[in-house]
C-alpha cells in the first residue's frame, strides 16, 4: 500500500502544504491540502520574512487536520528564484569491462561534486542528463550494461544558502524535525513531461503572481533556468493604474480579459462590485494593458533564453504553465506572437486536477512519492532522482 508524504510548495503569492499518496493508475490521492496566501518573494528575497513562519504553519496546520495527520517528514520544494543549474561533463573508470551498477553512477555523480562547503549554496538534486558508455552511446539508464567506462553530462541543481538558513530557521520554530529539501523546477519537469518528450529537450515557463521562471530541460536534469522578476500579480497592478481601481477590482477584471478578440472602441467589459454594482472598463485599453505586461515577460524571456549556451531544436515549442498568465484567455498566443513560437499550456494530466497552478505542488509531491524508498523494491530510483539532495532535521 503506497505510503502517505508531505510537501511544502513556496509559490510566488501562496504556500501550499499537500498531504497524499499513490493511487490507482499512477494518479495522486490528496489527504489533505493547506493553502496560505502571504506576500511572496521577488529577486532572492522574501517581501515579509516576519510573517512568513505564520503563513507556512497556517498551511502545514490545515494539511494535517484535513488528513487527520501530523507531518513526520517534509519534503520543502525551492523555488526556481533561489536554485540555480550547473552542468558538468564527468566520467570514471570502471577498470575493466563489465556491467554498470547503481553504485558507478554514485560515484559519476560524486565525482562532479564540487560543491561542498560552498558558502553560497548547497546541493539539493543531481540529475542526469545523459549518460555515456565506451562507445560513446548517450543514453539514460546504463546499469546492466557492459562497459570499461562511464561517463555522463550531469545537471547540479544548488540552493542558495539565504533560503536554505531561513526555511531551516522556520521548520525548527514549527517542530519540523525531518525534512529533505528539492527542486520545484526539477520536480515540475519531470511530472509534466514523460521521457521521450524530456529526451527531445523541453522548454517550459511556470509563472505565478510575482515572479516567472523558465527552465530548459532535456534527459531527467535542468540545462539551463532563468528567473524573470515578473508575473500575473503585475498584469493586475497595470490594470489598477490603467484604470484608477483597487487591487481587487483589477483582478475581478482580469478574469474577463480576452486577448484573442480584437476589441473595438465600443466593447467594454463588465464586472460586478462587492456592493453588487456593474461596472464597465474599455475592453481595448485593458487589453492593451494586459500586452504592454506580457510583452515585457516575453521580451524578457527572450533575452534570457538567447544566453543559453545549449542549441535545442527550432521545432519544439515553448510550454507555459503556472497561475500567472495560463488563465488569462488569450495569453498563450499573445506569448507566442513575442516570443516567434509555439506556446502550448501545459497541466497536470490528472483528473480534477488539471490546473496550471498546481503544476509546482502536485510535481512535488509526484516526485516524493517516487523518491520514498518504500515505494520501490531497491533504492536505486531513490538514488537516481535525488542523488545528493540535502537531508535535514532527524534523517541527517
Amino acid at each position: 500500500m503506497s505510503q502517505e508524504v508531505s510537501v511544502l510548495d513556496f509559490g510566488s503569492g501562496k504556500i501550499t502544504v499537500l498531504i497524499g499518496k499513490r493511487g490507482i493508475n499512477n494518479t495522486l490521492v490528496l489527504s489533505g491540502i493547506g493553502e496560505s496566501n502571504y506576500a511572496g518573494f521577488c529577486n532572492g528575497e522574501f517581501f515579509d520574512p516576519g510573517n512568513l513562519s505564520y503563513a507556512v504553519a497556517h498551511a502545514i496546520n490545515a494539511a494535517e487536520a484535513a488528513a487527520r495527520t501530523t507531518i513526520e517528514h517534509l519534503i520543502v520544494g525551492v523555488p526556481g528564484e533561489f536554485t540555480t543549474a550547473v552542468c558538468q561533463d564527468v566520467s570514471i573508470s570502471l577498470t575493466k569491462k563489465r556491467k554498470v551498477l547503481e553504485s558507478d553512477l554514485d560515484a559519476l555523480h560524486e565525482m562532479g561534486n564540487n560543491f561542498k562547503n560552498n558558502p553560497e549554496y548547497t546541493l539539493i538534486n543531481s540529475q542526469p542528463i545523459y549518460y555515456t558508455l565506451d562507445d560513446g552511446r548517450k543514453i539514460i539508464q546504463p546499469v546492466g550494461l557492459t562497459s570499461n567506462k562511464l561517463g555522463g553530462h550531469i545537471s547540479y541543481v544548488l540552493a542558495e544558502n539565504s533560503f536554505i538558513d531561513k526555511v531551516d530557521n522556520l521548520l525548527k520554530e514549527l517542530n519540523i524535525e525531518s525534512y529533505d529539501y528539492m527542486s520545484s523546477l526539477v520536480a515540475e519537469s519531470m511530472f509534466l513531461f514523460d521521457d521521450n518528450i524530456r529526451d527531445r529537450f523541453v522548454v517550459f515557463i511556470d509563472s505565478g503572481r510575482i515572479t516567472t521562471s523558465v527552465a530548459v530541460v532535456q534527459g531527467d536534469g535542468i540545462l539551463a533556468q532563468y528567473n524573470v522578476p515578473m508575473g500575473g500579480g503585475h498584469i493586475t497592478n497595470e490594470l489598477a493604474y490603467e484604470f484608477g481601481i483597487g487591487y481587487t477590482q483589477a483582478e475581478n477584471l482580469k478574469h474577463k480579459i480576452a486577448l484573442n478578440l480584437s476589441a473595438s472602441d465600443d466593447d467594454v467589459y463588465t464586472i460586478t462590485t462587492n456592493r453588487s454594482d456593474t461596472v464597465e472598463f474599455s475592453a481595448k485599453r485593458a487589453n492593451d494593458a494586459v500586452s504592454s505586461v506580457i510583452w515585457v515577460i516575453a521580451d524578457t524571456i527572450t533575452k534570457s533564453l538567447k544566453e543559453c549556451s545549449y542549441d535545442y531544436p527550432d521545432y519544439i515549442p515553448y510550454h507555459l504553465t503556472g497561475g500567472g498568465i495560463a488563465y488569462i484567455k488569450g495569453a498563450s498566443e499573445l506569448l507566442a506572437k513575442y516570443l516567434k513560437r509555439p506556446v502550448e499550456v501545459v497541466a497536470p494530466s490528472l483528473p480534477q486536477s488539471a490546473r496550471p497552478h498546481l503544476s509546482s505542488s502536485l510535481g512535488l509531491l509526484d516526485m516524493a512519492i517516487r523518491i520514498t524508498p518504500q515505494q520501490t523494491k531497491t533504492t536505486g530510483f531513490f538514488k537516481k532522482l535525488f542523488r545528493f539532495g540535502k537531508k535535514r532535521g532527524g534523517n541527517q
